[in-house]
């Protein structure tokens, strides 16, 4: 079975590991990972890699999201979401519709967020729910998230909701909860859908049931990355370099940037660190064609 990505639409009520076995039971494959996990409450967007792809998930981690998420205000719960035990219960009857709006956009830009006790966030090798649930709180220190929008907001008694495009690694229960909090009462998520994982978005995915072999796409394809076309494909396999002389076509790039490398026959051959940009190579192919340097390193080989 070729490598590639499937884009689906998680289901409400399981983990997406769960989502990963059952697709390894679905393809009769082991190779299976995802990109991004989603709480076992929440539905949406999750990019999944089959086989050889598994290795490019790194590059759909640090993408941008966007969320569509409902709040319940007055409680709070120990897990931040709706399905936690409640710890507090507070009034909301101060709190009217421009207070609230007022508070929500207070949180665009950047500011320090503390992950949740209960999230597969990692610590010395094990996942926060997994101490949780042994009755040991891990209180990691806050990390610097940033907030782009906060759109389509709407308020019905004590529940709210809006649309939020998120830097990759927030937590949009921390959210909810830190939004509680400066408003004085408290508010936990009560549902979350994940409409958009960088250029995926739910029109691109598939439900679980409909998963097949038929929806991977290739992993070049799903990478928007710029590319160069090498005359050395097979050493390149081998771990050999790329140089100036190497490279037959190729498009705009900068210094630092991850490229795709493909062969004479344009195959993909797998992901490079480019260590010039496009415009000096253009300078030494134009004016000093006999300089032969190394322009993309091996990141990663796929064949």
């Amino acid at each position: 079975m070729k490598s590639g990505f499937i884009i689906v639409n998680k289901p409400k009520g399981i983990t997406s590991h769960d989502v990963v076995q059952r697709i390894r039971n679905i393809l009769g494959i082991k190779k299976v990972g995802h990109a991004g996990t989603l709480d076992p409450f929440a539905t949406g967007v999750l990019i999944i890699g089959v086989n050889k792809a598994t290795r490019l998930l790194e590059f759909f981690q640090n993408e941008r999201k966007t969320y569509y998420v409902k709040g319940q205000l007055g409680i709070i719960t120990e897990t931040f979401d709706i399905e936690g035990e409640i710890k507090e219960r507070n009034s909301v009857d101060k709190i009217d519709i421009e207070n609230l709006r007022n508070v929500l956009l207070s949180f665009i830009g950047e500011y320090l967020q503390v992950p949740p006790a209960y999230s597969a966030k990692k610590y010395k090798g094990r996942k926060l729910y997994e101490y949780a649930r042994e009755g040991k709180i891990i209180n990691l220190p806050p990390k610097k998230v940033t907030i782009y929008n906060i759109i389509n907001f709407s308020q019905i008694g004590t529940e709210f909701a809006f649309q939020v495009d998120v830097s990759s690694g927030t937590y949009i229960r921390s959210l909810i909860m830190d939004i509680g909090y400066k408003l004085g009462c408290g508010a936990v998520t009560k549902e979350l859908v994940r409409l958009k994982s960088g250029k995926y978005s739910l029109k691109d995915a598939v439900e679980l049931n409909e998963v097949s072999k038929d929806k991977i796409i290739d992993m070049d394809k799903a990478l928007d990355l710029p590319y160069v076309q090498v005359n050395n494909g097979e050493k390149v396999l081998q771990g050999q370099q790329i140089f100036k002389e190497n490279i037959m076509e190729y498009s705009t790039f900068d210094k630092g940037d991850y490229v795709k490398i493909y062969d004479e026959s344009m195959d993909f051959l797998g992901i490079g660190l480019s260590e010039r940009k496009s415009d000096f190579l253009n300078t030494l192919i134009e004016k000093i064609p006999e300089r032969n340097e190394r322009i993309v390193k091996i990141h990663k080989i796929l064949i």
